[in-house]
């Protein structure tokens, strides 16, 4: 009896387990019918949506046909209207209308009628016949990034007197993530800044993006709380049914959507903003992650205007008048000896000054200038600011990088403890090439635990330069550096450097602008101060920061002396842009130099580093 109630049991729950199996499937079933009478719509939908986008290039194709016509139409009218004005000059000018003219103004005045026909016997050049043109094509549209967004105001006034300026010209690139695509509603200064950091689709409205955005479908969508333009309405109070329609089409297509708050009330901004994956603002007050503004390399830089600054220190007020588009702004930045900024100036707005060289203060400081330059860069770049924001939303950041190894050649033993001094101080630092004597391996090592050490060991023959092109293969960061174990590098050294391969699009960059210090006569010189921030033919040897392909391609001349010069005259033979940075950060020992002496300007008998590293 207990064996049969058992079995019953056990059957019973068999048949409870193959129940709630059976309501699984059944659930799994009724779930898979939802998700493809889902997709079935989908499918409908892209379907319809497919043929709407037939239709409308059908419609562009047939308004470019249409546009195409009115021009040969326009330029024909024009042709003829040329014609015509050539026939009655022609008339005009023909003996015969001008013998009628002088005859019928003199027939009443007998002197009158004798010059008229005297001068109407003389020979006067008859009008050239105009020829046809082509139609004017349709210029094609320069995708590239600043490439429609240049300076316009070449003027600016001060006390009633003009001044001419030559603008800033805004670089039309590089991007720096080019496999990235980001649609952007942003005000022009958000905009600038964003616009080298990916490839960027903007000037899209409510009504047009449907046609616009599938050109080059984005990896992300960014708005920010925009005050003015077709989309301000739609973020602003009760988001707008053009706003919700972008957003429906950017989930249907798995597109990232940020809302980035960077003025206004929050407040304002919050139903349209709750929309959105992701939130960023740069309100302290506000309780969202934060996206702030940095320095943008590309058009925040110390390159020059090319007729130099006014000799003046303007008020921000006489700097930026309220007219200025952004492009103008950014040559604005670089047209005073410095700026005097009042309490409350925003830190972006510092920070962007600073960026391009110019003083704040009264007074026209280079040296404070220099620094703050590098501590608006420390503050953060658009560049890494897009790497926080991509990080965040779950999208890859990749991009190149400025990772360096340095080649230190060490032909004196007695110079090893000081050569790898120099490099300890530096930061960035990946690799070190080291060639010189057995010991100076271990003691690399000692000095620097967190650098990878590559020890060679010279022919005793070996110039400085066979030493250079045996390390250049062995080199493996993006970026190689040659110092020299003779003289003195400033710990900003490679981090000032490095920075000019931000906004440059030079292959060599270093100092034909520095330091030197004579032992023997205790002088300190400065070597031609006006060739900062330009690009021109040669810069120190020792001072070299290359892209590692180029060096490899170029090579080093087997010599100790004047390899770098050989190495100058080959980029200029094969055209090799080489830019040269600022003075700081580095010094020139020597015992002597005569070419020196004659070639730089003397600052003091003394110490340079006072001068050099700040």
């Amino acid at each position: 009896m207990s064996t049969e109630l058992e079995s019953t049991r056990r059957a019973l729950r068999d048949a409870v387990a193959q129940a709630e199996r059976a309501a699984e499937l059944a659930r799994l079933l009724d779930a898979a019918e939802a998700k493809l009478a889902a997709a079935e719509q989908s499918a409908g939908e892209a379907r319809s949506l497919a043929e709407r986008l037939s239709e409308v290039e059908e419609r562009l194709e047939a308004e470019q046909a249409a546009a195409d016509k009115l021009r040969k139409e326009l330029a024909e009218q024009r042709f003829q209207a040329e014609v015509a004005n050539w026939k009655l000059s022609s008339i005009k000018v023909a003996r015969w209308n001008r013998l009628g003219d002088a005859i019928k103004s003199g027939k009443s005045n007998p002197v009158r009628l004798a010059k008229g026909l005297r001068g109407a016997a003389k020979p006067v050049k008859r009008p050239i016949a105009p020829k046809r043109k082509p139609p004017a094509a349709a210029k094609a549209k320069d995708e590239r990034p600043g490439a429609a967004y240049q300076a316009t105001s070449t003027t600016r006034t001060l006390g009633g007197a003009s001044f001419k300026l030559k603008p800033f010209r805004v670089p039309t690139g590089p991007n720096t993530r080019p496999h990235l695509t980001a649609a952007v509603i942003a005000d022009p200064h958000a905009e600038a800044l964003l616009r080298y950091e990916w490839r960027q689709t903007t000037g899209f409205t409510p009504r047009d993006f449907a046609r616009v955005l599938p050109l080059e479908v984005p990896h992300l969508l960014v708005v920010e709380s925009v005050t003015q333009g077709p989309w301000a309405e739609e973020i602003t109070g009760e988001p707008g049914e053009g706003l919700k329609t972008l957003l429906a089409w950017c989930a249907e297509r798995g597109i990232r959507t940020v809302f980035w708050h960077t003025q206004g009330d929050v407040a304002a901004y919050a139903a349209a903003a709750e929309l959105f994956e992701h939130r960023f603002t740069t309100d302290l007050t506000v309780a969202w992650p934060r996206l702030q503004f940095g320095v943008q390399p590309r058009v925040h830089n110390p390159l020059p205007l090319s007729g130099g600054r006014i000799d003046r220190v303007l008020t921000l007020d006489q700097l930026l008048p309220g007219h200025l588009t952004y492009p103008d702004v950014l040559t604005s930045y670089r047209w005073a000896a410095a700026v005097d900024c009042p309490p409350g100036t925003p830190q972006w707005r510092l920070a962007e000054l600073a960026a391009c060289g110019t003083p704040i203060g009264t007074e026209a400081d280079t040296r404070r200038a220099h620094v703050a330059l590098r501590r608006a860069y420390q503050m953060g770049t658009m560049t890494e600011r897009v790497d926080e924001l991509l990080d965040a939303i779950g999208l890859p950041s990749a991009r190149a990088t400025l990772n360096t190894s340095v080649l230190l050649p060490i032909m004196d033993p007695y110079l090893m403890e000081h050569a790898l001094a120099q490099v300890a101080k530096q930061s960035g630092v990946d690799q070190l090439i080291v060639i010189g004597p057995p010991e100076s391996e271990l003691r690399a090592r000692d000095v620097l635990p967190d650098v990878e050490i590559v020890y060679r060991r010279p022919h005793p023959a070996m110039t400085e330069g066979a030493m250079l092109d045996a390390g250049i293969d062995l080199c493996e960061a993006d970026l190689v550096a040659v110092m020299d174990p003779r003289d003195v590098y400033g710990p900003h050294y490679l981090s000032d450097l490095r920075r000019a391969f931000l906004f440059s699009t030079a292959d060599i960059v270093g100092k034909a602008a520095f330091y030197a210090h004579l032992r023997k006569p205790q002088a300190t010189l400065l070597k031609q101060p006006e060739a900062e921030y330009t690009y021109l033919p040669e810069i120190a040897g020792a001072t070299l920061l290359a892209r590692r392909n180029t060096l490899r391609e170029i090579g080093f001349a087997d010599l100790t002396d004047g390899w770098d010069e050989v190495l100058m005259r080959q980029c200029r033979t094969d055209g090799i842009k080489v830019f040269s940075a600022d003075r700081f950060g580095y010094v020139r020992v020597r015992d002597e130099d005569r070419w020196l002496l004659g070639a730089a300007h003397l600052v003091e008998y003394g110490s340079a580093e006072p001068h050099a590293l700040i």
